[in-house]
């Protein structure tokens, strides 16, 4: 193989690559939002500077990708942390979980969304909207949500799920050390709102040490949301480098 042929490439393995050279369009995409307060020490230790936290508000997701160009359906969790960065209201995005690995592989090495596998669900139960995670053979978060009782503004749905979203980047090099140490900022685009309710909603949170939810924990449910949507995720900005900062990360130990 040649040098040239070598660069056309963007992903191993060469032939088959784990992910699609594309930004996915998501159709039908299905959204279970709990917004809940949490311990305001909680989310402080784990939110990245040069992120604001004003109220320590946190959102557990559920999302069912019902039609995923490239990928197919799949279904994800996660938690982001309400903050600011430079006076813009935003969302910190901690942890991922999700039941395909192309999207997951896809995510983390083209992005920086913090994906890992799990196996998520959303399904209606009795009258009830109902989302959960397990990691592995253990669950690590029940929600649940009464199914459409109100109409929620479609514009109101799309703030929710369009305001920008920040992640860590890292790219280790070869000894170990940080190759890339970076804060992204990235936002939801060609939004179309196709349902959006609102109801009473409860969740619960299980501690584990490689899915650790439950370190922010549930102290008020603030509101839930059932949004479906139309979407396509849009490219990642560098915002913040913590090497030319002088926050260089130590080498892991190994």
């Amino acid at each position: 193989m040649r040098a040239e042929d070598v660069r056309r490439h963007y992903a191993t393995p060469i032939g088959a690559p784990a992910y699609p050279p594309m930004l996915p369009k998501y159709i039908d995409r299905e959204y279970l939002n709990i917004f809940y307060r949490t311990d305001p020490d909680a989310v402080r230790a784990v939110t990245p500077e040069p992120l604001e936290i004003e109220d320590p508000i946190v959102r557990f997701e559920v999302m069912k990708m019902n039609e995923v160009t490239g990928y197919g359906p799949y279904t994800e969790a996660g938690q982001a942390i309400s903050v600011s960065y430079q006076g813009e209201p935003g969302e910190y995005l901690r942890a991922m979980y999700l039941d395909s690995f192309p999207a997951a592989a896809g995510g983390r090495e083209v992005g920086a969304y913090p994906k890992v596998l799990g196996s998520p669900s959303l399904y209606l139960d009795n009258a009830a909207l109902v989302g959960t995670l397990d990691y592995g053979t253990i669950r690590v978060a029940t929600a649940t949500m009464g199914y459409k009782h109100h109409a929620m503004d479609p514009d109101d749905a799309r703030a929710q799920i369009s305001i920008p979203t920040y992640m860590l980047k890292f790219a280790p090099d070869y000894d170990a050390s940080m190759r890339a140490c970076e804060l992204v900022r990235t936002e939801i685009t060609d939004i179309e709102v196709k349902q959006a309710w609102t109801a009473p909603a409860r969740l619960q949170l299980f501690e584990h040490v490689l899915a650790p939810l439950a370190d922010l924990p549930v102290l008020e449910i603030i509101s839930a949301s059932h949004i479906v949507t139309d979407l396509t995720l849009g490219p990642m900005k560098p915002v913040h480098d913590y090497l030319e900062a002088g926050v260089d990360p130590a080498a892991p130990t190994r």
